[in-house]
């Protein structure tokens, strides 16, 4: 696929807004739009979530679940990046549910959901996700808010991989393939000195993965 020119919304949570990159530039976003000579939209929100929230958050922002923020992208997109999960692990109390499920408080229901908004807004785009990296703490029973965690995250990647299949999107399984690994400390070091959000580095790692992974499309 060329890239040059197309216009990608980027639906993600922190790490595609941009923490953990020195400034907005430096961001997988803004480098991916460099690389690709694509025109890049950033939507973005740290603490996001896919899931909707049961019990509201003290963060408000954290609840604009990506169900909800698929309707406020712009309609002329020739690609759509979807970007999530790890929240929904990290501090979300949504349950999994089942494959069956199409209620947005849970894991599979709010992913059927966000699939079918997608599809239906872009039927022409190309529709692609990407699964959560690796991040510390990735097997805790209790997560962030005091909630006992669901599953493990590799859970969490394992359902968006189903889910997708089922409908023919394309996903990049980065939790297998990013290169970004923080329990390894060189790899924290280099590329997620927090443990979860990728530095400029990583954030370069991250847009030529999603670069050779489109150009397969």
């Amino acid at each position: 696929m060329d890239l040059k020119g197309k216009k990608i919304n980027f639906l993600g949570d922190s790490i595609t807004e941009g923490v953990g990159a020195s400034c907005p530039e430096n961001n997988y976003v803004s480098v991916f739009g460099r690389l690709s000579g694509a025109e890049v939209r950033n939507y973005g929100i740290g603490g996001t979530r896919i899931a909707r929230q049961t019990t509201p958050s003290d963060e408000k922002r954290w609840d604009l679940d990506f169900v909800m923020r698929a309707d406020e992208m712009v309609d002329d997109a020739d690609i759509i990046v979807v970007f999530g999960g790890t929240n929904d692990y990290g501090h979300g109390d949504a349950a999994l549910g089942s494959f069956e499920s199409r209620d947005v408080h849970t894991f599979y229901g709010a992913l059927h959901t966000l699939c079918q908004k997608l599809i239906n807004k872009y039927p022409k785009a190309d529709i692609v996700f990407m699964t959560p990296l690796h991040r510390v703490c990735e097997n805790n029973e209790i997560n962030s808010m005091g909630v006992r965690n669901q599953a493990p995250l590799s859970r969490y990647v394992d359902i968006i991989k189903e889910v997708t299949r089922y409908y023919a999107i394309p996903t990049l399984d980065l939790y297998s393939v990013s290169g970004l690994q923080p329990e390894v400390e060189v790899l924290k070091e280099l590329y997620m000195p927090d443990g979860l959000h990728p530095s400029d580095a990583g954030a370069e790692k991250i847009a030529k993965r999603l670069l050779a992974f489109l150009k397969t499309l």
